[in-house]
């Protein structure tokens, strides 16, 4: 009743929303964050599933099936929707994996779409250890890493629906950065 009279509860002045809501994820587990989904309104519109978040936030798996609320004028999937499935990943496994310290953000995103969607379609997004790694040793000298990744939207027959690629922005935060030194 509060926030309708009071509006939306904000962060705490002088901390910056994007830190609050990382902050929050810090948190949550991936199973809460899976039921959080099945609630969100993008993706019950869309018709969207996120299906699986392993508990290492390593591999993240979305599902959505063709209905008569997110079939195109074609009768096949609503692109926006192929789309939307794979929108908040990497961005928020990346933000659970590579912890607070680090700033996270969608940068850019495109799709290619290459067979008509019908049916189930798959997401599977997949985090690797090893690239993690490299992604802190090369943001520990506050460098700003935009590093891209490529998720493919499958049909239940295995058939290719569409390439999504991500470019998340990644870099330490400002008060963990190196200071520079002046040789002057």
């Amino acid at each position: 009743m509060r926030e309708v009279l009071d509006g939306p509860r904000r962060p705490k002045p002088g901390r910056h929303p994007a830190r609050y809501t990382a902050g929050m994820l810090d948190r949550i587990s991936p199973a809460a964050l899976r039921r959080i989904f099945r609630f969100w309104p993008p993706f019950i519109g869309a018709g969207i599933r996120v299906a699986e978040i392993s508990d290492d936030w390593h591999y993240v798996r979305v599902e959505l099936r063709l209905t008569r609320l997110n079939r195109n004028f074609v009768g096949t999937h609503f692109g926006g929707s192929l789309y939307a499935m794979t929108d908040p990943f990497p961005m928020i496994p990346l933000i659970r994996v590579l912890g607070p310290d680090y700033h996270v953000w969608d940068q850019a995103g495109e799709v290619e779409y290459l067979k008509p969607g019908r049916g189930r379609v798959t997401a599977e997004i997949r985090l690797d250890p090893h690239r993690i790694q490299r992604l802190r040793e090369e943001a520990k000298d506050g460098s700003k890493l935009l590093p891209e990744f490529t998720i493919e939207v499958k049909g239940d027959d295995g058939v290719l629906v569409a390439r999504v690629r991500k470019k998340i922005y990644v870099r330490l935060r400002k008060e963990l950065r190196p200071v520079p030194r002046s040789d002057a």
